[in-house]
């Protein structure tokens, strides 16, 4: 059994105020040189079966379709194998630009 990671993370250009919460708060706590911060949803589906062109398919259509609102976010779909490796997948149209693979 793979488990497949799906991160989303709002679009560059959409304000994140949760993440400037975050940021200015960071320094009265005592952590200084953060200069920025993004808040995102991590999703971790434990996949039954191989994980092969079909299954990454239907990932990509679910983290489209149910898991990211693609106006506003964009995603990123990785597999995770058994031993910890990671190995990124390619990139869907509303995919993140940043770390996938085309």
């Amino acid at each position: 059994m793979a488990r497949v990671v799906v991160d989303v993370m709002l679009k560059p250009e959409i304000l994140d105020p949760q993440g400037q919460a975050v940021q200015r708060a960071l320094p009265r706590l005592g952590f200084e040189g953060i200069s920025d911060v993004r808040q995102g949803k991590r999703f971790e589906l434990e996949v039954e079966g191989p994980v092969d062109g079909d299954a990454l398919a239907r990932i990509h259509e679910l983290a489209e379709t149910f898991l990211a609102n693609t106006v506003i976010e964009n995603f990123t779909v990785r597999v995770q194998d058994a031993d910890g490796s990671e190995r990124p997948v390619e990139a869907g149209p509303h995919a993140a630009s940043e770390g996938a693979v085309a």
